[in-house]
């Protein structure tokens, strides 16, 4: 099943933590990057008062196939998209401000 959302930037930093799981795949788009991976884990740390959302995805590229650990705050102004797949479901968020 597919499903199509819009969400700002702060409503889809929601939804990773509330939605994604180790072990499901997370798609980014930001800038001129596309990064899809396993869900390696989600944490959430504080700085300087500000909330921040780490993503730790192992990627799934044949030429990069690293672990990686991304700060979605850090990405916040360049973000696009971002697709949730799990073994029910593909969600599409579409990031707009």
């Amino acid at each position: 099943m597919k499903e199509e959302i819009v969400l700002n930037p702060d409503e889809s930093f929601e939804y990773v933590k509330s939605n994604v799981k180790e072990g499901d795949t997370l798609e980014l788009s930001y800038n001129r990057v596309f990064a899809p991976g396993e869900v390696l884990g989600i944490k959430v740390e504080e700085d300087l008062g500000e909330e921040l959302v780490i993503v730790s995805l192992h990627l799934n590229g044949d030429i990069v196939n690293d672990v990686v650990r991304v700060t979605l705050n850090d990405i916040r102004d360049d973000l696009l998209e971002i697709c949730h797949i799990t073994e029910d479901k593909e969600t599409l968020i579409v990031i707009e401000e």
